[in-house]
């Protein structure tokens, strides 16, 4: 098998993978893959078309005959192999994430381990594929349910886990019976190849998973593809938009998570001093580039003083540098252009009259290279200035302060977006008021990132999530199938 994700300290172009093998596309336009911290080119990417794209379907088209008839035993064989790789690769996996995204260590082991759990789940898919009989729903008539693989179904992926969101999908998929072909974020695209290999290390049938690097162009190949039954996709929430209305006009199943703004509400009774902690850490972990992070926090007035300089002085003191050293906490954001996009906001929270109680901007790393930015806080935030409105996707925090937990509910509802929220206290009234009345799909108390286990949807709301299936758990599933019913008379 040809390798081309070995050595990171070393440019390399990046291949595709179609029908078990990889091939660098003959195509004219590569980007530079630069390691965020410091500037150091890992690789280079093809920006493949749409030929790319129907090769690759083709690939998986051609494999989803054979491959819908492996019992969902033996296809669970497979990934029970994969995962073993997985866990055997762990830390090769997450200083791969590390370098080509940035976050720090710790957190890219999180990320690996949460999509090692996808797997582990998918590999239950004897169970999960089961169907439902019902006899004699009538007098002498029986019905029974089964559940189908759909064909090729594809997925686009974010840079921000480059591993993990990958493994939200395609195990799932494939376990169903499914072929699957990978569009991964032309930003980071090495944890994809690497997982490209351990797939072919554990076995799997050619065809049956493919990897197509690009942009724009391979995104609408993949939405316009006649031979695609369904697109996962995970990312802004414009372009959310975009996938889901394209590839749904075309007649094909979508489940697109889109973007966020997370609202944390803290009660006068909430112990500061275990909850500081837990904000700074879903408010900055991942440079603020995830769609859990924490980025509006309601405060009450009673104690927003005493939390608002508590919480400076921890964000004050987050260790800022490159990812491989295990005493950063925050490091570089994915490229400059979006520091300059982060770094556009700050200024125009400033505009609008918020206090900027702690400004980012002056961080650097220690030796001036790299994308940074600090930690941004920002005071006196209202509900319609565009810094609490909009989704920044950096280590920025807008602070409101707040009368009551009814008040903060309904400036949280305002919001466009419905990804997550949560609530720091002990009050269980106040959990059950919160629980019943937030307009969020994933809620944490006392959770700063309320990231659901493998088993449960990622069930975004609103503005953060099109279609009507979510990723993972038994959404995952019913995504991935289709029901027959049969309906049967037996005759005397």
């Amino acid at each position: 098998m040809d390798t081309f994700v070995q050595d990171t300290q070393t440019k390399h172009t990046v291949a595709n993978f179609v029908g078990g093998r990889f091939e660098v596309p003959a195509v004219d336009t590569f980007l530079d893959v630069p390691n965020p911290a410091n500037g150091e080119v890992l690789a280079r990417v093809p920006l493949s078309g749409q030929g790319e794209v129907d090769r690759a379907v083709q690939s998986a088209k051609a494999a989803f005959e054979s491959w819908r008839s492996v019992p969902a035993v033996e296809r669970a064989r497979y990934l029970f192999r994969y995962r073993d790789l997985l866990e055997q690769h762990k830390e090769e996996l997450a200083v791969l994430v590390t370098r080509e995204n940035g976050k720090n260590l710790d957190d890219a082991r999180g990320e690996v381990r949460r999509g090692i759990e996808v797997v582990e789940f998918a590999c239950g898919i004897p169970t999960l594929m089961m169907g439902n009989t019902l006899p004699d729903v009538s007098r002498n008539i029986d019905s029974e349910l089964f559940r189908y693989p759909l064909g090729v179904v594809a997925g686009i992926t974010p840079f921000n886990f480059p591993c993990m969101v990958p493994m939200w999908l395609y195990p799932i998929a494939i376990a169903c019976g499914n072929t699957f072909v990978l569009k991964p974020s032309e930003r980071t695209p090495l944890s994809a190849q690497r997982q490209a290999e351990l797939l072919v290390e554990a076995g799997l049938p050619d065809g049956v998973f493919n990897v197509v690097n690009g942009a724009k162009e391979v995104v609408d190949g993949i939405l316009d593809h006649l031979d695609i039954r369904a697109v996962s996709f995970v990312g802004s929430a414009p372009v959310a938009r975009y996938v889901y209305e394209r590839a749904a006009a075309r007649g094909k199943r979508v489940q697109a998570l889109a973007g966020a703004k997370n609202h944390h509400i803290v009660l006068r009774d909430a112990p500061l001093d275990k909850v500081i902690p837990i904000v700074i850490a879903s408010a900055f972990g991942n440079a603020g580039e995830r769609c859990l992070a924490g980025s509006v926090v309601l405060v009450e007035s009673a104690i927003a003083d005493e939390f608002l300089v508590r919480l400076t002085e921890a964000a004050r003191s987050l260790p800022v540098g490159d990812g491989m050293d295990p005493a950063t906490e925050l490091g570089p954001v994915i490229r400059e252009e979006h520091r300059q996009r982060i770094m556009g906001y700050i200024e125009q929270g400033i505009a609008e009259g918020a206090k900027l109680v702690l400004d980012g901007r002056t961080v650097q790393s220690p030796d001036g290279k790299g994308y940074f930015l600090g930690a941004t806080i920002f005071d006196e935030v209202k509900p319609e200035m565009v810094i609490a409105r909009e989704e920044i996707f950096g280590p920025v925090l807008s602070v409101m302060r707040v009368d009551s937990l009814e008040e903060a509910i309904a400036i949280a509802n305002r919001s466009q977006y419905g990804n997550a929220a949560v609530l720091y206290t002990n009050n269980g009234r106040a959990v059950r008021v919160f629980r019943e009345t937030i307009q969020a799909g994933m809620l944490g108390v006392n959770v700063g990132v309320p990231a659901p286990m493998a088993f449960f949807p990622f069930s975004g709301w609103k503005g953060s999530f099109f279609g009507d299936l979510h990723a993972t758990g038994r959404d995952g599933v019913e995504f991935y199938t289709h029901k027959k019913v049969i309906t049967t008379r037996w005759l005397e």
